[in-house]
């Protein structure tokens, strides 16, 4: 998981660099058509072709498109109608929103120490993000709604595989979860991709859809549903408060942003939480 932490950290400086040359909703068809590809010829190769029982593909459709679908569609048009400080502030709340979701459905027992786990990482991910400026106003409603929906639709795809039974591989369910939410992302970004000038892309381009295909999307999911199965959700989505934290020294290395004092004690407070809820 803290691979995972570093694979998205570094995608949110990689995305920002690619998305000047391909527009969001292009990139994000493009990148999981390419997944589905991927995904599907190394399933072939490792497990075969036997397909799960019809109502277990058909969970996994929902949860395809609930993980991958809605939830990229809701988080990039809610960036573009909101700032990126408040986007990832919102975002923060998934450990927090993925605990009450398994507590209440019984789906795992959250202890004292997992709570307050939580509270120390959501608290470090504030420092961290607040330190660059909070706008709460109406302009901002709309996309804050939408990356609201977001957080909800990743929870809700965390909590769902774990009533995935125990024999599906991380591999098997990363793609068909995948396969089942790219055709309609396809259909997103379907005017764009007809109206783009592909001669025009540079090769940095291409290697960050590389990088945000091969590492953020095929990798990082493998290891995302890898641990909810192995771990839990509430103890997956803890890490989630630290990739905040590498996006910030990663834009700092390739963006040029830099960092503020305040957002070392962000850090402190998100490594104490994940060591807490992770004991």
């Amino acid at each position: 998981m803290l691979l995972v932490c570093l694979i998205w950290g570094v995608n949110f400086s990689v995305t920002k660099l690619a998305i000047e040359q391909i527009p969001a909703l292009p990139f994000t068809a493009i990148r999981f058509a390419l997944a589905s590809l991927l995904l599907w010829a190394v399933l072939r190769a490792t497990e075969g072709t036997a397909a799960p029982p019809p109502a277990e593909v058909r969970r996994l459709i929902v949860l395809g498109i609930v993980g991958n679908t809605l939830y990229q569609i809701a988080f990039v048009l809610g960036l573009a109608y909101t700032t990126a400080t408040n986007s990832s502030l919102i975002l923060a709340t998934v450990p927090t929103v993925v605990a009450v979701f398994a507590g209440v459905l019984g789906l795992e027992r959250i202890t004292r120490r997992m709570w307050g786990g939580i509270v120390l990482g959501t608290l470090g991910v504030v420092l961290v993000i607040a330190t660059r400026g909070v706008q709460l106003s109406a302009v901002t409603l709309r996309g804050d709604l939408l990356t609201v929906l977001a957080v909800l639709c990743w929870a809700g795809y965390t909590v769902g595989l774990r009533k995935l039974p125990a024999g599906f591989s991380p591999l098997r369910v990363t793609t068909v979860t995948t396969i089942a939410g790219t055709p309609l992302l396809v259909l997103a970004g379907l005017p764009g991709l007809v109206r783009m000038e592909w001669g025009a892309v540079p090769a940095t381009a291409w290697g960050a859809l590389f990088y945000a295909t091969v590492f953020s999307l095929v990798l990082a999911y493998l290891l995302w549903n890898r641990s909810v199965q192995a771990v839990g959700g509430t103890r997956t989505a803890i890490y989630m408060c630290v990739t905040p934290l590498i996006a910030v020294g990663a834009a700092w290395i390739m963006l040029g942003e830099q960092p503020r004092p305040l957002q070392g004690a962000g850090a402190v407070l998100i490594i104490a939480g994940v060591l807490l809820a992770r004991w």
